[in-house]
């Protein structure tokens, strides 16, 4: 193909996949290069006598993503992997008190909070359980699925339901919003901790982080074989409609001809010349000039400061005793300042909540050896230490004990991932596994878009807008890909290409793959 057909994307992560696949079923000519040996970004998985274990994201919701790109191949995603719908979101533990399911069903919640708090509670649940969904709905066509948020049409939405404008009121974090609907300090901390799916700390990002308790209850599905297998599945999905794809290849710098990219050099001295090309990395590694000078200034730092939090991570296989799991189970702290109050020090806390995946629970238990996820918060930059291993499994297993739940044999020391590690895994990230942090009132303004200054530069994945999360790296592809679609059809020299359906464009008709 002519080099104005040629895309070239960095990163195979949820983001560069999804966006890959979407401009090679425009007619394009998609190379994706990635510095790790298989794809995925950070949904990389480490060896157990088990096989792969996950080590980064576990939770999948919007699946309708995930279709889409089968079907922009004529394919079905069921044909190629498994995706199993949790009837239990998450059991949540706390000590000395009953374990709490949450479900997909508002009437089953109500019930199961009535049981477990009391009316009271539950009626503060139906109250808090509608308020999200009106932030879902509100913040969803206008933010989310919008190329840039559009603070006209949120102001637009929010006058029509009022409802939200506590959620909206400046200063409004997540905790305070949470203690004006609920008395039970374990009900506060349950639906706080979603500010730490995209990387924040309750007391200090915004209420309308709300919202992401109603996006996982329209539906969480597990994988089989683990999250990973999901990124290999659309690797080959876009290996089979022709994309090309170089593994253990870093990029060296994004070169520019006349003000505008023209291609890529490898860190091997290979140049890959392209007319575009989609950066699916941390953008922290433009700004701190990983890519070269000119892509240094495609966005400004401001949009990639300051740093989410990062995690200790473990990921080993062995057999559970005690407990009874489920899929996902969250083992909350005794006091969550306990947890927050150090890691907004720079600190790891030593009394951390602890998230576990049971990966193999879809949703019952095999039989011999599970493959385990436990995920502790922890600040970005934390300097590695002699000591951090051993602190960080004392922190973890026996607080696990006393819940009742032991592990046989214990973990190895190399099943620990840790934030040094995960900053070095991913440049200019300091360990930040969701990128800018959440945090302040304007936060979701703040994330870098797909386009960028740099023409031919454009953005994808967790890091920029829409922000984390598998589903949210997934639909950042959608804005990469009407980003492009707008460049093409701007420049009067260009052919005018079929726009995949679904994207923010909403005018042009579905592609098809072309054959390989």
């Amino acid at each position: 193909m002519e080099q104005h057909d040629t895309v070239v994307i960095i990163g195979a992560g949820f983001g560069g996949l999804a966006a890959a696949i979407r401009l090679r079923a425009m007619g394009l000519a998609v190379t994706v290069i990635e510095r790790a040996d298989t794809p995925g970004g950070k949904a990389r998985a480490l060896p157990s006598p088990a096989g792969p274990v996950d080590t980064g994201p576990t939770v999948l919701t919007m699946r309708s993503e995930f279709d889409a790109l089968f079907a922009l191949a004529g394919q079905r995603l069921d044909d190629h992997i498994r995706l199993i719908a949790q009837p239990i979101l998450a059991r949540h533990w706390w000590q000395g008190s009953p374990t709490l399911d949450l479900s997909p069903e508002a009437e089953a919640n109500i019930a199961a909070i009535h049981a477990f708090a009391g009316p009271r509670e539950a009626a503060a649940f139906a109250r808090f359980d509608r308020l999200a969904q009106s932030l879902l709905t509100t913040f969803d066509a206008p933010v989310m699925r919008a190329a840039r948020p559009n603070p006209v049409q949120i102001a637009r939405a929010a006058a029509t339901r009022p409802r939200l404008w506590p959620a909206l009121l400046p200063g409004m974090t997540l905790e305070r919003l949470l203690s004006l609907h609920f008395r039970d300090p374990r009900l506060i901390q349950l639906f706080a901790r979603y500010a730490t799916y995209v990387g924040g700390r309750p007391r200090h990002a915004p209420g309308v982080l709300a919202l992401i308790w109603r996006a996982e209850a329209q539906g969480v599905w597990a994988v089989e074989g683990g999250m990973h297998s999901l990124a290999a599945a659309l690797a080959g999905l876009a290996a089979s409609m022709g994309v090309r794809f170089h593994y253990a290849t870093s990029a060296r710098r994004i070169v520019t001809r006349n003000g505008r990219v023209s291609g890529v050099e490898t860190e091997g001295g290979h140049l890959l010349p392209c007319h575009m090309c989609v950066f699916n990395g941390d953008p922290a590694a433009l700004t701190e000039g990983h890519l070269g000078p000119e892509a240094q200034r495609a966005i400004p730092k401001s949009k990639t400061t300051p740093r989410s939090l990062s995690a200790h991570v473990w990921a080993f296989a062995a057999k559970p005793h005690g407990a009874d799991l489920t899929h996902h189970n969250v083992f909350f702290t005794d006091d969550p300042q306990a947890e927050f109050g150090p890691i907004g020090q720079g600190h790891a806390p030593e009394k951390p909540t602890l998230y576990l995946c049971a990966q193999d629970r879809t949703p019952t238990a095999p039989p011999g050896l599970e493959r385990f996820e436990i995920i502790l918060n922890a600040p970005p930059n934390l300097a590695p230490t002699p000591d951090e291993e051993p602190r960080c499994r004392q922190r973890t297993f026996p607080r696990l004990k006393e819940f009742g739940l032991t592990f046989s044999p214990d973990p190895p020391a190399t099943a620990l991932t840790t934030p040094g590690q995960l900053a070095s895994l991913y440049p200019a990230s300091l360990g930040a596994i969701y990128g800018r942090s959440p945090e302040g009132m304007l936060a979701a303004f703040q994330r870098p878009t797909a386009q960028t200054r740099l023409p031919g530069l454009i953005l994808a994945g967790g890091g920029a807008h829409p922000g984390a999360g598998v589903p949210m790296a997934a639909l950042s592809a959608r804005h990469a890909v009407a980003a492009i679609w707008q460049d093409r059809t701007s420049g009067s020299t260009l052919p005018q290409m079929a726009m995949p359906g679904g994207t923010s464009t909403g005018s042009a008709p579905t592609a098809r793959a072309p054959s390989r």
